[in-house]
């Protein structure tokens, strides 16, 4: 089983002027900004050279205890069987616009997804 940590949601006041500060300024590259409904907006940016990105956008909530840490896979339905065969309570898969998704919670209320991603290309 291989999982790597290559997430981390901030909060944002301001999505676009937020992608122009870490694009343009800071040099990041972005890897994503979709839109998978329900006026939610995902944007992902990752610095040069790096395994681990940040992300942010509108609906994905902030404050309290870290949420929607992500652990990226290759197979997210095969990753959730072995989590639940360990007795771990895990949702059921989602599809949110290509980017599939499996979610549990850790005993102090953080929570993660298992993230597989199909999308390859930004969509207008």
């Amino acid at each position: 089983m291989t999982m790597r940590l290559e997430l981390v949601p901030i909060a944002v006041t301001d999505v676009d002027a937020a992608i122009a500060f870490y694009r343009d300024v800071v040099g990041f590259m972005l890897d994503h900004d979709v839109s998978p409904g329900n006026g939610m907006r995902v944007v992902q940016l990752t610095p040069p050279g790096s395994a681990c990105s940040i992300a942010f956008g509108v609906g994905m909530g902030s404050g309290g205890p870290v949420s929607n840490l992500h652990l990226v896979v290759d197979d997210v339905e095969a990753e959730r069987a072995a989590l639940v065969g360990r007795g771990l309570a895990v949702s059921e898969v989602q599809d949110m616009g290509g980017v599939l998704y499996a979610f549990f919670a850790d005993p102090d209320g953080n929570t993660w997804a298992l993230q597989e991603i199909r999308v390859t290309s930004l969509e207008s």
